[in-house]
């Protein structure tokens, strides 16, 4: 019976000759013959290098092999891990879908105005370049099918974003805003650097740019820090003024009958509590200013024999009919603040000194109430604790000492704080209430990554008043994402991921936040229990855009293209597993 010839392999054989192991790496092929397999040896190939070898058995298993110096090169490198992680975050979480239910143009360049925020923060012209083929800076371009786009398609993306606000809002509220749920609200400001702007106007400026004009929006979140929605103002609107729309907007557009908003006491003043008690099932958490918290003192509704077993307690005033006030004293606040006090005070009597010493030298003294009073007013000035000293100015001298008074005043209000709310203690205990007022910390947290560390609200160029509202718009939908990837990966990152042993490890709710022991772990060896490095948000987006996209080409034929990417790294793998995301997107 005639034998039939099967395919060519390459084996390799071991023999053991005493203490010596000779490898024989063999080039057979296997036949049958009379119902029997048997090997064939066509060629030793030992004598060949290893990786001769591995070609040759490259071959053998059918994969294509040519000289990879002349036959394959990489053209092109584009960074690609962080375009998949945004990318697929937005399509996982939904904002894809609330952009438009069907992908279109406008809905590609929406997304990439957004992940570009996240990804780069920079100006739409800074976009339409990392956009173009010929100086992409990423992926995001073919990823999305935007390649190539221009400066004004983006910004008519951004206009039509802006014109669906209200619809996008009204779903994030449907989505994480239900009937008597806690909402965090808070009002910061950005200062602009543009032209023409009938939203630029001067104000309080938070930034310290007292030189620019600025816009204000009040942002509102969910009670875990979610954003839902923002809405901007005209620059020297004050903060109380901007809470009515926002009252309406819970009420009118998002249909919540029963509403508890937590916000700052700049914001919920006497007045405005006065407008929302007419409002059925709307009710509130918010704080006491100093000068009130003072008056309760006086009035002996807050003494020091409250905070004998613990640092929180109820009272009760004429002044609050109605309300809960509960007080509470934080230690270590209370420490910190005095230590504060007495070094501003020992800085201005250093200074207050330098000053008499000039009234009284011999060579050219310092004369004159006028001239002595400017040069001690820039001091109190500076150290922001003239009221605590009691001056003496005249032609010829100078002279100053303490107002112990009230520098005694001031430390009995040290670590101090009063809750207001009109929740009866059977809705929400005291210490619930606390809690709820401190996680307005959330909303700051949300304005720092908005205005510095992650997103870069500013500067501001744009002339048009609905083009600063849409830029508003566009960076809060960024930071939602950046919130939501933020808690997928809360493992690899600087942020507590176990609540719950935080929580047990604070003595009250009154004391400052206490990490977790894991958490504390993790930031001691800044690696996680895994051995992966533990990074920021910003550090961590970096990382994945080292996974990068290559375009290798074979021979001169440009057609014959294709996309490979590098292999990641374990700390990458970890991280796309957290968000649900493939890198293959």
């Amino acid at each position: 019976m005639a034998s039939r010839k099967g395919p060519c392999h390459v084996v390799t054989t071991k023999r053991v000759v005493g203490e010596k192991v000779y490898l024989t790496t063999l080039l057979r092929r296997t036949y049958r013959e009379n119902g029997k397999v048997k090997n064939e040896t066509l060629a030793n190939l030992s004598h060949l290098p290893p990786h001769i070898i591995e070609v040759v058995k490259a071959g053998m298993s059918g994969q294509a092999v040519g000289v990879l110096s002349q036959d394959l090169a990489c053209v092109r490198s584009l960074p690609h891990g962080h375009v998949a992680a945004v990318v697929g975050t937005m399509r996982g979480s939904g904002l894809t879908a609330l952009l438009g239910s069907r992908r279109s143009r406008t809905r590609d360049l929406q997304e990439a105005l957004i992940a570009h925020r996240l990804i780069s923060p920079g100006s739409k012209l800074s976009l339409s370049r990392a956009l173009s083929p010929d100086t992409a800076t990423s992926t995001l371009g073919e990823v999305l099918g935007v390649a190539g786009a221009t400066e004004d398609e983006l910004y008519g993306a951004m206009d039509a974003l802006l014109s669906r606000q209200k619809s996008i809002e009204a779903s994030l509220a449907k989505k994480h805003l239900q009937d008597g749920t806690l909402v965090l609200y808070d009002v910061s400001s950005s200062y602009y650097t543009g032209e023409h702007c009938d939203l630029a106007r001067y104000g309080h400026n938070r930034d310290g740019k007292k030189r620019f004009p600025q816009i204000v929006y009040g942002l509102l979140c969910a009670s875990d820090g979610c954003p839902v929605t923002i809405e901007v103002f005209e620059g020297n609107t004050a903060d109380p003024n901007t809470l009515s729309a926002q009252i309406a907007k819970l009420r009118e557009r998002f249909g919540l009958a029963r509403v508890v908003l937590v916000t700052d006491r700049g914001i919920l003043t006497q007045v405005q509590i006065e407008k929302i008690r007419e409002i059925e099932g709307f009710d509130w958490i918010t704080a006491l200013r100093s000068p009130s918290i003072a008056r309760l003192r006086d009035q002996g509704h807050i003494q020091a024999s409250l905070f004998d077993e613990k640092n929180l307690a109820e009272i009760t005033s004429p002044d609050f009919p109605g309300e809960r006030l509960i007080v509470c004293r934080n230690p270590l606040l209370a420490h910190r603040r005095a230590t504060k006090r007495e070094e501003l005070l020992k800085a201005t009597e250093k200074d207050l000194e330098k000053i008499r010493e000039a009234t009284q030298r011999a060579r050219n003294p310092l004369r004159g109430q006028d001239r002595i009073g400017l040069r001690v007013g820039k001091i109190l000035d500076r150290h922001h604790v003239g009221k605590h000293f009691e001056l003496t100015i005249a032609d010829d001298n100078f002279s100053w000492k303490r107002n112990e008074e009230k520098i005694r005043e001031e430390a009995a209000l040290d670590g101090l704080y009063v809750i207001r709310t009109s929740l009866t203690k059977s809705e929400m205990s005291s210490e619930k209430s606390v809690e709820a007022y401190k996680s307005l910390a959330n909303v700051e947290r949300a304005f720092r990554s908005l205005k510095t560390v992650d997103l870069e609200i500013r500067p501001i160029y744009h002339r048009l008043s609905d083009r600063v509202r849409g830029h508003v718009f566009l960076c809060m939908l960024a930071y939602y994402v950046e919130w939501q990837m933020k808690q997928k990966l809360a493992p690899l990152l600087f942020a507590e991921e176990d609540r719950d042993g935080a929580k047990n490890a604070r003595p009250d709710i009154v004391s400052p936040a206490v990490a977790s022991r894991k958490t504390q772990k993790k930031a001691r060896l800044h690696a996680t229990e895994e051995g992966l490095p533990v990074q920021t948000f910003g550090g961590l987006l970096e990382d994945l855009g080292t996974l990068v996209r290559n375009v290798m080409q074979t021979g001169k034929d440009k057609a014959a293209r294709f996309a490979m990417l590098t292999k990641s790294t374990p700390f990458q793998q970890k991280a796309l597993e957290l968000l649900g995301v493939s890198p293959n997107i």
